[in-house]
């Protein structure tokens, strides 16, 4: 149930799509070597100027032929040229075969390529060379391993299109019709920081010598490789402390040179939870808590980065003495954007992936893909229906059903790395051995 006078917390689905209404591309390109596109997404069409392939050629090691010459199983043809990829190729002379290989252009004349296997090749007289004679054992059907030209890419196809990620595939698609480069989007800058003193980052402190309370900060290492991921230039601007003039001071700055800053921690209702609050001061708060189990702490907003010719003056923000709210954005105010994401550690794993892992999209170009959840045979029960939209820890076994992480609390990192994958669980929804439920791959996810 919401407190009285609060608000209800907004679904998921409200919350992404209120999430890339206002992630516009950032709308700025340039060109990197096709070598290093890897990841990137493009900001223009590639469309060839040639035709792939360029000319029909060989599928096979073998004899190019004249389907006319072998009516018959067991005919023996004349070889008249021997063409290799990369040669030319005289045209086909009746009642002879040329000898092929794999990639070379079929001479003119020729209508089929019979793989060598099919063949029985007679030796020269002196016993070197090419063959001088072949006979063709199997008849063949016009067309028969032949590569024909154009048959992968025709000139002036657009074969790769804007807003598109490109992969290992799209780097040798490109290639193959002479891209040495490519126009892409420039990668989102993110700055990245943690909020809490009880953070210790590893190597800073043996294990022996924490302190009480303290924990290793893990949501740095995974949100930053995330973000990596998924095409941005991290500034990894470690960890704030739970500060309110520190945290203000902590996105002022980041502000000033970045596209989005993303948060962990501090993004509750607690008296040591300052992210609400400070960027209440610096610009404005749109989003603020959401119906989903793990991750309800999830915030999304806009820091103002255009200058002013004074200084705010700075009075209370909903009782935190010393800061004052921004007035909200105006045409032409220049933003970074803001989202701050739970501190617990799996919290902040599953928002990242169901609605940051968007908006970096979203910002590059390109069309934010969903997840699309695959139905499967749950082999657990969840007795208990809970009021929000639920994502529970668990991985495929090998019945082709789900099993089920046994402790689903939001600190227990373990679950994401036991599990290949989530249910999306409505809200108020139970779970029984034997139901079919809706799975959300992280393989998919991380995509």
């Amino acid at each position: 149930m919401n407190s009285p006078g609060r608000p209800p917390l907004l679904s998921l689905d409200d919350a992404l799509a209120q999430l890339l209404a206002t992630a516009a591309p950032l709308g700025r390109a340039e060109q990197v070597p096709t070598m290093e596109a890897d990841g990137r997404v493009l900001a223009q069409d590639v469309v060839s100027e040639l035709q792939v392939p360029a000319h029909d050629n060989s599928a096979m090691d073998g004899y190019a032929i004249r389907c006319a010459d072998v009516m018959a199983l067991c005919t023996a043809l004349t070889v008249s040229q021997r063409i290799a990829a990369g040669g030319g190729a005289e045209a086909l002379t009746l009642g002879t075969a040329a000898r092929i290989f794999t990639g070379a252009v079929v001479p003119a004349g020729a209508d089929a390529v019979v793989m060598q296997e099919d063949c029985t090749a007679v030796a020269a007289p002196d016993g070197q060379g090419t063959a001088s004679q072949v006979i063709v054992n199997q008849p063949p059907t016009p067309g028969q391993n032949i590569r024909r030209a154009g048959e992968d890419v025709s000139r002036d196809a657009v074969v790769l299109s804007r807003g598109q990620r490109l992969g290992p595939a799209e780097l040798g698609l490109a290639a193959s019709i002479g891209m040495a480069s490519l126009s892409v989007a420039r990668r989102p800058r993110v700055a990245l920081f943690s909020t809490g003193d009880e953070l210790v980052m590893p190597g800073t402190r043996a294990p022996q010598d924490m302190q009480p309370g303290a924990i290793y900060n893990s949501n740095r290492f995974f949100l930053s490789a995330l973000l990596r991921r998924m095409g941005a230039e991290v500034t990894d601007l470690g960890i704030v402390p739970d500060k309110l003039d520190a945290t203000v001071a902590a996105l002022r700055d980041a502000a000033a040179h970045h596209d989005l800053i993303l948060t962990s921690g501090g993004v509750s209702v607690g008296e040591e939870d300052h992210i609400k609050p400070a960027v209440q001061a610096l610009g404005q708060l749109d989003l603020w808590q959401i119906a989903i189990k793990p991750g309800k702490p999830f915030a999304h907003g806009r820091i103002h980065t255009t200058a002013r010719s004074e200084p705010p003056v700075l009075s209370p923000v909903e009782g935190v003495e010393g800061l004052t709210p921004a007035s909200a954005c105006s045409a032409g105010t220049e933003f970074c954007h803001f989202i701050g994401l739970p501190g617990n550690p799996v919290s902040s794993f599953v928002t990242f992936l169901l609605l940051v892992r968007p908006f970096l999209q979203a910002l590059q170009g390109q069309s934010p893909s969903t997840a699309f959840a695959t139905p499967v045979r749950a082999d657990f029960a969840w007795p208990k229906a809970d009021r929000r939209r639920e994502f529970l820890r668990v991985r495929r076994n090998a019945a082709g059903g789900l099993d089920l992480f046994p402790n689903q609390s939001s600190g227990v990192l373990t679950s994401a790395v036991w599990g290949d994958g989530v249910v999306d669980n409505p809200s108020g929804q139970t779970i029984a051995p034997g139901d079919t439920v809706q799975f959300l791959s992280f393989a998919d996810l991380l995509s």
